[in-house]
């Protein structure tokens, strides 16, 4: 009988009033229900090369300016209320720069948080990561996803982060569904 290897996933957010950090948890949680070994991580505090045996890369950050957040906009973040050790490094820059084993590049997911007000926007920031780990050639293996917040600083929506869990379930499903068909 052959065991196939557990899958391993890294959850990095970047989050500004800790609403996008909730929902980077739930996710974990959600794969970590379909036996995916997951972990989230402040981007901050990611690693500047994934680490070797990462099947699954799930990114999430808040919409600034119907994007991923920039320096300008994160710096606004921090003179609206936001912590100053969050404006140094964005998910974009880090999407940018982290360092891919090209041998075994991971499937990505990506994730943001927006506010309700406007529910439904032209861009936004998971749509972004998406396409910047398209660039990296990542392969997506769900459709990019926004969770609801309650103006600019929180609180999440209610459901927003059971959603969150069940997503992370969805993703992890396909994910191990994935793996089995190509192992």
């Amino acid at each position: 009988m052959t065991v196939t290897p557990r899958l391993r996933a890294l959850v990095v957010y970047e989050s500004m009033f800790g609403n996008t950090a909730k929902v980077a948890d739930a996710v974990a949680r959600g794969l970590r229900l379909e036996d995916v070994d997951a972990g989230a991580v402040e981007v901050g505090a990611a690693p500047t090369r994934l680490p070797t045996g990462i099947d699954l890369l799930v990114v999430g950050a808040p919409t600034h300016a119907f994007s991923l957040s920039r320096p300008s906009t994160r710096e606004d973040a921090v003179r609206q209320g936001a912590p100053s050790e969050c404006a140094p490094l964005g998910l974009r820059e880090w999407l940018e720069s982290v360092r891919l084993d090209d041998a075994a590049l991971p499937d990505l997911a990506a994730f943001d948080t927006r506010v309700t007000r406007v529910r439904w926007l032209p861009r936004s920031a998971a749509p972004t990561a998406a396409k910047l780990g398209r660039r990296r050639h990542l392969t997506i293996v769900s459709k990019p996803i926004g969770f609801l917040v309650e103006g600019l600083q929180g609180p999440l929506v209610d459901g927003e982060l059971e959603r969150a869990v069940a997503w992370g379930r969805r993703i992890g499903a396909t994910s191990v569904e994935r793996s089995a068909v190509a192992g």
